[in-house]
Formats: C-alpha cells, structure tokens, sequence
C-alpha cells in the first residue's frame, strides 16, 4: 500500500471513531419530579399517574431508560404537600408536574424558576400561578380543571333528574378561591332556572354533617358538591349525609358517583393528566412554560348512578339516560 493511500485511509478510520463512540454512549436521563395531591393508594391518584406514564411513553420517555421519575402524594393536605415539594426540589428535578392547587401553592413557595407543569387546578390565575391563561409569563403552566361557566351545568342537571328541588346548597370551602368563584358562577346561573341557592361550607366532618342536616329541614332542596380539596377529601362523609338527609346531588368529581353519589358532570382528569406529558415532553425539549398556553379541559363525562336514584325516589328521565358515558347499576 503506498504511503498516500495509508494516510487516506488511516484518517477516514479517526473520523469515523467519533461517530461511534457517540452512537455507543447511553441517552441522557432526564429527571421528573411528580407531586400527586391524594393518597398513595387512591385509585383516583393511581389512574390518573398511569395515564401520565402512558402519555410519556407515547412519546417515546421510558423509566429507567431515558427518564428518572420522582413521586410523593400530599393527601390534599398542606403540610404534607410544603413538605414534598421540598423533598423533590432538593432532588433538583429538570420538570415537575403538579396535581392540584396546594401542590402548585407549595412549590412556588418555595422556587419560581424550576418548571412546573400543572393539572386539576381550578382557577390558576386567581391563584397568582399564571399572569394569563393564554401567557402565563412565569415557570409555570398546565391544565385547569374546569372553566366557572361550566358550573351552571351542574345546576340543568339538579333540575332535570330532582324537578321539585327549588332550593340548592352548593358545598364548598370558604378558603379557597376557586370555591367562592364557583359559586358566584352558580348564582348567575340559578336565577334563569328559578332556584334558591346558599353556600354550605366545608371544613371538617362535623361542620359538614351540622351543616347539611339544617339545610335540610326545609323541604325541595338538593345538592352542589364543587371540586375542592376539601369536598375530596371528606367525600364519603358528603355522600353519606346527602343519602341520609335524601338531598339529590350533582358532583363535580366522577369517583364520587363510583362511590355512592347521585350524579356528576366533570371534567376527565385522567385524559387531562395524559395530556400533560405533552408539555412535559416540550419542555424537556427546551420550550418555556411562560410561553406555553393553560389550557381549558375539552372532554366532560356525565355520570348516573341509579341505585342511588331509585333509593332517593327519582325517575332518571330518557333524555338524560341517553346523554349519560356511564351509568352504575
């Protein structure tokens, strides 16, 4: 071989080396940090953190492969959540995903650069989280749980499947923003329908039973039971004195009617918690959360359970049965 061609050759190796000591070297792991806000074994929590998950890997994340992920479960309960949200950003996470308004709250409390990527937050600009839902201007963006309009629904539905009630008691926590902004939207929206709506707040077992039983001593009343942490996390305690006082009631979380409750119009949280592995994955990528719209949920499931109807004396009517996604029998 002569010299010329020696060196041609030797030099095409070299460059090839990079090339392949390149292809060799392993993806780079990236970090999630997930801040769930129910218990750790609450199917509600575990469906939703699978559908996240599933949603990452649809984009091409796998655990152990490309991707590290960090999960603690708050209970919906403050403490436990500024806790958390301290133990995953000491764990210096490139993103996190926040499950409701108490695990936005405490993160920001204590950083307001790291990413966070939020879901099942009721109102996020009164909660100081985004300056606007379409630019959020800050680490922080999402989806929100629902939009307040949508609260009048809640009130049709009452209305339709319970025809006499003429008074509604709309369950909700004082304290939290997104509770009272619920309600006022309510309150527009009983006028047109003829109803007689009152506040019943939510702070522990004992206020609540206290509570419901006086609203019902006067007759043709029925029930709102609004997304709040607290309505949550005391949820068989409401559905077990709405069953006992007879008050009809539409919720705005679908496990309440898996688990006793009349009826619900809500959101689907775990399609919207599917959703945010999207912008978890622009992230990742290099997009900004101040850049990146709150998104409002497109999908809404109506829910009837008719043994609690027929306990409660009620005819679900045709129309309602036809618009119903699932009915638990």
């Amino acid at each position: 071989m002569e010299r010329r061609e020696f060196i041609s050759l030797l030099g095409g190796a070299a460059a090839s080396w990079p090339l392949a000591a390149r292809a060799q070297q392993p993806e780079r792991m990236r970090h999630i940090g997930v801040l769930m806000n129910r218990a750790a074994d609450n199917p509600e929590g575990q469906d939703r953190l699978a559908a996240f998950h599933q949603g990452l890997q649809e984009l091409g994340w796998n655990v152990g492969r490309n991707v590290r992920i960090d999960t603690r479960w708050s209970e919906d309960n403050a403490d436990r959540s500024a806790k958390y949200a301290a133990e995953l950003l000491a764990l210096t996470p490139d993103v996190i995903l926040a499950s409701g308004t108490l695990a936005v709250t405490a993160l920001q409390h204590i950083n307001h650069t790291l990413p966070i990527v939020f879901a099942a937050v009721a109102d996020p600009v009164g909660a100081s989280f985004v300056d606007s839902l379409a630019g959020p201007g800050g680490n922080a963006t999402g989806f929100m749980a629902y939009e307040y309009g949508f609260a009048a629904k809640w009130l049709e539905l009452l209305k339709e499947i319970a025809p006499s009630v003429t008074r509604v008691g709309v369950i909700r926590y004082a304290a939290n923003p997104a509770g009272i902004a619920a309600f006022s939207a309510i309150q527009n929206a009983a006028q047109s329908l003829g109803l007689l709506v009152s506040p019943i707040n939510v702070r522990d077992p004992r206020e609540i039973e206290r509570s419901v039983a006086a609203f019902a001593r006067s007759p043709n009343g029925g029930l709102v039971v609004t997304q709040t942490a607290s309505a949550t996390l005391h949820r068989d305690v409401i559905i077990a004195v709405a069953a006992r006082q007879k008050l009809p009631a539409v919720y705005g979380n679908r496990y309440d009617v898996t688990t006793g409750g009349l009826m619900s119009y809500a959101p689907d949280i775990v399609d919207q918690f599917r959703q945010t592995a999207g912008y978890v994955d622009r992230i990742l990528k290099g997009a900004k959360p101040a850049e990146m719209p709150v998104q409002a949920p497109t999908k809404y499931q109506l829910m009837i359970n008719l043994k609690t109807a027929k306990a409660l004396g009620l005819t679900v009517p045709d129309t309602l049965l036809a618009r119903a996604d699932e009915l638990i029998e």
